[in-house]
């Protein structure tokens, strides 16, 4: 067996697991069924998704979505390993989710995922952070507030998008762990098409179509997304954690801090120091 899920907390309804997958490159992937919603936040590697809602390639940041009774498989040809945040709903419980978000109609999700968006940045980062951190206590509130951001955000969205080939989808894996094993390095867009053997300009394009973002905004959310994820989970100086995610100057993260989580480091850490 190439996965393990360990339960963080549950209720009445939802369970938040944290699953790791150890399968490689060759392993053989197995068809599995989605017991009821599931909402799961990618934090580290990168997998092949493929249901009856389609296929799609996961990397850190992004979010597979799940439907009761629908057999999926994940694939590691790309790459060694994944770890995610996994959050699962009965239908009950999801239903009075889809009632209390405007604009939604549709109990299911029609996608097999959503790219990192900046809407979930801040509450991935506390998921996180609260999973490194045993706060067992965080996973009702939060599992909640993702599912609800996860149903916005496909409320309204088109169809399917065209599946990318799995040459695409290989070169991006690969581009992704570059960047997740140098976030803290200066890393230009000519250095990573390098690796992936292609014009920057294709990659831009390739990347962009398979991950749902450009290799600098994947980049920028890595950094971002540890720095956010220490401020919650330690009391280190904001500067200290600042250069060692990347950042060359205290006013870059701030101003770049802001943007993604909507508001200061400084105002991020004492929210979460108010609620230990």
């Amino acid at each position: 067996m190439t996965t393990t899920a360990k339960n963080l907390a549950s209720g009445r309804g939802w369970q938040a697991s944290d699953v790791i997958c150890t399968a490689v490159a060759g392993d053989r992937p197995f068809e599995e069924e989605h017991r009821g919603f599931c909402v799961a936040a990618v934090t580290r590697g990168t997998f092949r998704y493929r249901t009856n809602q389609g296929t799609a390639m996961l990397a850190p940041g992004a979010v597979l979505l799940g439907n009761p009774g629908a057999c999926y498989e994940c694939g590691h040809e790309h790459g060694a390993g994944d770890r995610c945040l996994s959050f699962h709903f009965n239908p009950a419980y999801m239903e009075r989710i889809v009632a209390d978000v405007p604009g939604a109609k549709r109990l299911g999700f029609a996608g097999p995922r959503l790219p990192p968006l900046p809407a979930l940045a801040s509450l991935l980062a506390q998921a996180e952070a609260a999973r490194e951190t045993s706060d067992g206590a965080a996973f009702e509130e939060l599992g909640l507030r993702i599912a609800s951001a996860a149903v916005a955000a496909t409320t309204g969205s088109p169809g399917i998008a065209p599946a990318p080939s799995r040459r695409d989808q290989k070169r991006v894996a690969e581009a992704v762990r570059l960047i997740e094993l140098n976030a803290e390095q200066p890393l230009s867009l000519a250095e990573i098409a390098d690796s992936a053997a292609t014009s920057p300009y294709h990659f831009l394009r390739t990347f962009r179509h398979v991950a749902g973002m450009t290799p600098y905004q994947f980049l920028l959310r890595t950094r971002l997304h540890r720095a956010a994820v220490r401020l919650r989970a330690s009391d280190e100086a904001i500067s200290a954690i600042a250069f060692d995610a990347g950042f060359n100057d205290l006013s870059t993260f701030n101003r770049r801090f802001r943007r993604e989580m909507g508001e200061t480091p400084g105002a991020y850490r004492v929210r979460r120091s108010g609620m230990r």
